[in-house]
């Protein structure tokens, strides 16, 4: 509902039943036999041929040498054969776990000229030379293991922790990881003599023992769906780039190692999946808590992604006595305003009309949000249009184009002057009404979330009832705890409040060197890339042809920058004097209203398609480029 920013679509454990044989499929523990599903040969398999299937090929060849050369690790140097073959080419093979006959135990594990085992179904049954040991020793006690723990196994270790570690940076590969992660905790801790690798093809007869691994294909496109208690896997690979950006950051203070830009577009890169585990805690607690804990957790950190950057920023910019950090965090404001308005909801509506000719959605509840967007607008802008009626203009630089003194004069760099008269007007008529503005739409925040979570919540109920989101659904279990969340909600807030201060520190060369303006900048990169994880999101809901969720997003952004961030920034001012003061540049007003307008004349009769997502995204992009051709602000 509205006022809940972070829309999470794996905050509860959807049921199993209910998910698709394409979902169940990713996880899976590659130990199912299927049916014949054609041919082996895919792309996919002989990218992974290319990839890690020769070269772990070859690393099996050399270990297994190397345990025939030791001669008590015979066993696993035939072992090592049989898997080298495998893991040239797996798919379509087989590994099991078979029992060891009682007559082979009675002479104990370890007795020379006994054992069996079959690399095809059906073929001849070699003969592997085992090494004689302590008679009824256990596996663990035997000569061959020691040797393979010491010399073989640490080998394999290394390599397929490799190529685990790069499959499943590669998401698409997760299976090869899967693979390689199973080989090492179950495959090559077992004894020799009960590991066997047949192929499926030359029978079809049930196959006898436990299997370990059967792998079909070694690409599974579908596998962006795939979360790890909740958690989306790109989240999951993005976590190793917070490390490595706090490390380098605070370490590397000196920039020995990278430079001021690598720097901060590490720490905006590490703000994507730190504000993806806050929406996670943050619709964890408010599944898990009634209204009032809901709405105060949501108020207190649903903008802290942002609220963070901008203080900082502002903070740096008040010690350097440096306007341009304020411009820069107003630039920020209006690009979440206006890309929250017209992109998100339009690229949504774009990538769901590809697939659904018609999509509709929700209109009274998006009614609701309009109504609030022009508020909290109104609002925020209020004071910039009083400065314009009542301000004095004040020119730079002006020239006489006339001989006459009494003629017409040009000027340049003009602006409204606030402070005539030591700051009276400032002061006395626009500051009050600057805290006025902050003090009443929070409270319009408040009332909206009352309005929209407890007296009629029954809004949202006409399209998304079928939506498994909390509370729909009565034995729907939540990924995180409530402690467990909020440990990651503050942790994840210390490590935000940190990258935050880093891009601040890194981002002065890029203010002053680039040629672009600044505020093309603002309304880009400092606006757009902390709600990348919001607009997958969307872009999701829209997929499933649930444009309500997707709409509800990019406007519950828009409310909160209205009416609390910018709020929260106004009061911030009154603890922390900062250049920061709710006048914003004409460029920011019409932009932020024009959006809001053309938002609701494209939502009145609550349904879309394709082409009317392509003019909100049309519209943005000029918008974007009126902000690269403009000049940076003045004094910067």
């Amino acid at each position: 509902q509205f006022g809940f920013k972070k829309w999470k679509s794996h905050v509860t454990a959807r049921p199993w039943e209910d998910r698709s044989e394409i979902v169940k499929e990713l996880y899976s523990d590659l130990n199912v036999i299927r049916g014949s599903g054609g041919s082996t040969v895919t792309c996919g398999n002989v990218l992974y041929l290319l990839l890690f299937g020769w070269w772990l090929s070859f690393l099996y060849i050399l270990v297994a040498a190397m345990m025939f050369i030791t001669v008590v690790g015979a066993p696993y140097g035939w072992l090592c054969w049989d898997l080298a073959g495998y893991f040239l080419w797996p798919f379509g093979k087989v590994i099991q776990k078979v029992e060891v006959p009682k007559s082979r135990q009675v002479l104990g594990a370890c007795d020379a000229g006994v054992g069996e085992s079959s690399a095809l179904l059906g073929g001849p049954v070699p003969r592997r030379w085992r090494p004689r040991c302590w008679v009824d020793a256990r596996y663990w006690q035997c000569a061959s293991t020691v040797v393979w723990l010491c010399l073989g196994y640490p080998a394999l270790v290394l390599a397929h922790g490799l190529v685990c570690v790069t499959a499943w940076l590669l998401v698409v590969l997760i299976p090869v990881a899967k693979l390689s992660a199973r080989t090492v905790a179950r495959v090559l801790l077992l004894p020799p003599e009960r590991v066997v690798v047949r192929r499926l093809r030359m029978t079809e007869v049930p196959l006898e023992g436990e299997v370990i691994l059967c792998c079909y294909r070694a690409v599974n496109p579908y596998y962006y769906k795939y979360a790890v208690d909740g958690i989306n896997v790109f989240a999951v690979n993005l976590l190793p780039l917070v490390l490595v950006t706090l490390v380098l950051g605070y370490v590397d203070s000196h920039n020995r190692l990278t430079s001021s830009p690598v720097k901060f577009t590490l720490a905006l890169l590490s703000i994507m999946p730190l504000s993806y585990y806050i929406g996670m805690a943050i619709a964890s607690i408010s599944a898990q808590s009634n209204f009032a804990v809901g709405a105060v957790v949501n108020a207190t950190f649903g903008s802290i992604t942002e609220l963070t950057f901008y203080i900082t920023a502002l903070i740096k910019g008040s010690r350097e006595g440096n306007r341009c950090y304020a411009e820069i965090v107003k630039s920020a404001l209006t690009g979440t305003l206006v890309g929250c308005v017209l992109f998100v909801p339009g690229l949504c509506m774009v990538i769901g009309g590809i697939r659904h000719q018609e999509q509709r959605f929700n209109s009274r509840s998006a009614g609701v949000s309009s109504a609030l967007l022009f508020l909290s607008v109104g609002g925020v802008f209020a004071p910039t249009l009083f400065s314009k009626v009542y301000g004095k203009l004040v020119c730079g630089e002006c020239h006489n184009v006339t001989q006459n003194p009494l003629g017409h004069y040009l000027c340049h760099n003009c602006h409204f002057d606030l402070m005539e008269n030591n700051g009276t007007l400032y002061y006395s008529h626009v500051q009050p009404l600057v805290y006025t503005v902050s003090l009443l739409l929070p409270a319009a925040y408040l009332i909206g979330l009352f309005f929209t979570l407890k007296t009629h919540s029954h809004i949202y109920d006409i399209h998304i009832s079928d939506c498994h989101m909390p509370g729909h659904h009565h034995s729907a279990v939540v990924h995180w705890s409530r402690w467990r969340a909020l440990v990651i909600l503050l942790l994840s807030t210390l490590c935000m409040s940190a990258c935050a201060d880093l891009a601040t520190e890194h981002i002065s060369p890029i203010l002053t060197n680039s040629t672009i303006s600044q505020y093309f900048i603002g309304v880009t990169v400092l606006a757009m890339v902390p709600e990348l994880p919001e607009i997958v999101n969307g872009i999701q809901f829209a997929l499933q042809n649930n444009l309500s969720l997707s709409i509800e997003i990019g406007n519950c952004i828009a409310v909160q920058v209205c009416m609390l961030q910018i709020p929260i920034l106004v009061l911030f001012t009154i603890f922390y004097p900062t250049n920061f003061t709710l006048v914003f540049s004409d460029l920011h007003v019409y932009a932020s209203m024009f959006s809001v307008v053309l938002m609701n004349y494209i939502f009145m009769d609550g349904k879309c398609d394709y082409f009317q997502g392509t003019v909100l995204v049309m519209v943005y992009f000029i918008l974007l480029a009126v902000y690269f051709f403009a000049p940076s602000p003045s004094g910067c």
